[in-house]
């Protein structure tokens, strides 16, 4: 398939554009090189991408996986709500007096999420789930500096906790203390209680975890770090099985970052826009950045606590994604939320039993949003990798899901069908499981080569990330 700038003919153009209302204006040194504009017509255009369109697999062309991303069916009037010209035409920098409608917006979902997560305040600053970390990070170090409690360089992170928090950690100026999970999947508590001190400033936790189990002693390990002087820290990134149901701030953490594209139907592809909404509770409101939409004088207004961290991101974060979630929340309710949270749970154990038939679970037990299959023994008695079943789904136009993470689980496939998924496409899907799964055994070498039908047959990963071409080379 040709790209956009090897069609058309010179010369030839289209009239999408409007006539230019605004000064022309000359820069001081004029280009010399061609813009290399495509020269196509509208109809040249369109076809060209649909052509594209028909390519590429999302979640309304069918099962869409993806654990700990959450690719699942976003509602339509998140969009339609996204795009009234009451919120499009705002613009960042005109009075507030003049936004109350968008002020009231973020007031509203502030609230409904703080519910939702147990906190105080919330922030929608943070562009992403690993900026939102990022955000947490930054209120627990300002926390122990305030206090003049400079002896506490340490963060905990469990094995099974996703796996941005390491790095988030370390970014924030912190030494990252791993500990490991039990036969069980859960935090090992004597790890915890042996790796906590007075050099502990908190921990980064994810529950459920990565491997798709609630911690039974989630109590017990917050209480660990509290009573050690340190602080709690939840990734909220994935919601989908706890929201309505359990409040991490019951749990006992003290902060919260949670992918409002994710969890609360925001499309999530393509690589953003998304925002890392951050609680926390009201002993750290005083370190958030700012600013906060609070009540003043029966109006909304901006806040900015003593003692911010200060900004981390310009203005008030992406509004349009926080619309498509105050839509997503106000839709479904207090009941509908809940609902949708034991339907994603009831799904992935509908599939983790079913598909127990034939493939080895990681973890053999009730799970919440997912689950984690390893084929270590699949790959050890037919040669076939988790990689090759992988690609052998792409045949049979399934996404693939998460592939070799958590990296606790060798061979892993991390399973996560979401509340959206009907009985009839999960029963259709592990029918196509088992299907790859017996084809292993019977004819291993079709999925060392798959896939086969695909636009794009198997790449070359490797060769692709160390010989990477970055630039279109146009033709002389």
């Amino acid at each position: 398939m040709k790209l956009i700038f090897e069609l058309g003919t010179e010369g030839r153009g289209l009239s999408l554009m409007p006539a230019c209302d605004v000064p022309e204006y000359t820069l001081p040194e004029e280009r010399t090189a061609p813009l290399r504009l495509p020269h196509v017509s509208e109809n040249e255009l369109t076809r060209h991408y649909t052509a594209l369109c028909k390519r590429i697999h999302g979640v309304n062309d069918g099962f869409y996986p993806l654990g700990s991303c959450t690719m699942k069916y976003n509602p339509k009037i998140d969009e339609d709500m996204a795009a009234l010209p009451g919120f499009t035409q705002l613009h960042p920098l005109q009075p507030v007096e003049t936004a109350q409608g968008a002020l009231e917006a973020l007031h509203v979902l502030g609230s409904e999420l703080g519910e939702i997560f147990g906190m105080d305040a919330v922030t929608f600053q943070p562009a992403a789930g690993a900026h939102g970390e990022f955000t947490g990070v930054l209120l627990i170090k300002a926390y122990h500096t305030d206090r003049g409690d400079a002896a506490r360089t340490k963060i905990i992170v469990p094995d099974s906790a996703h796996g941005t928090n390491p790095a988030t950690a370390a970014m924030c100026g912190y030494q990252v203390v791993n500990i490991p999970s039990g036969a069980d999947g859960c935090v090992d508590l004597d790890a915890l209680r042996a790796a906590v001190g007075p050099d502990t400033a908190g921990l980064m936790l994810t529950n459920p975890n990565t491997v798709g189990i609630f911690d039974k002693n989630i109590l017990e390990i917050t209480k660990i770090v509290h009573d050690a002087g340190g602080l709690c820290y939840y990734d909220g990134a994935n919601l989908n099985a706890v929201m309505g149901v359990v409040r991490p701030g019951d749990m006992g953490f003290d902060c919260i970052h949670s992918n409002l594209h994710k969890t609360f139907a925001t499309p999530h592809g393509g690589g953003g826009p998304g925002a890392g909404a951050v609680g926390c509770k009201d002993f750290l409101r005083k370190y958030m950045p700012g600013p906060l939409v609070v009540e003043k004088d029966g109006r909304l207004a901006f806040d900015y606590p003593e003692k911010s961290i200060g900004r981390v991101k310009l203005f008030y974060g992406n509004f349009d994604v926080c619309i498509k979630a105050l839509t997503y929340v106000l839709t479904l309710g207090r009941t509908g939320i809940p609902e949708a949270a034991m339907n994603a749970v009831l799904n992935a154990n509908y599939m983790r039993v079913k598909l127990a038939e034939k493939f080895t679970m990681a973890y053999d037990e009730i799970c919440m949003h997912e689950f984690v299959m390893s084929l270590v023994d699949l790959h050890k008695e037919t040669g076939v990798s988790a990689l090759d079943l992988a690609k052998g789904m792409l045949d049979y136009g399934l996404h693939p899901p998460t592939m070799y993470f958590p990296l606790i689980v060798h061979e892993a496939l991390m399973v996560e069908p979401c509340e959206t998924e009907s009985k009839e496409t999960m029963d259709e899907v592990c029918d196509i499981y088992g299907r790859l799964f017996d084809l292993a055994y019977s004819d291993p070498d079709a999925l060392h080569t798959a896939p086969h039908d695909t636009p794009v047959r198997r790449l070359d990963g490797v060769g692709a990330a160390r010989n990477m071409i970055l630039r279109y080379s146009f033709a002389q």
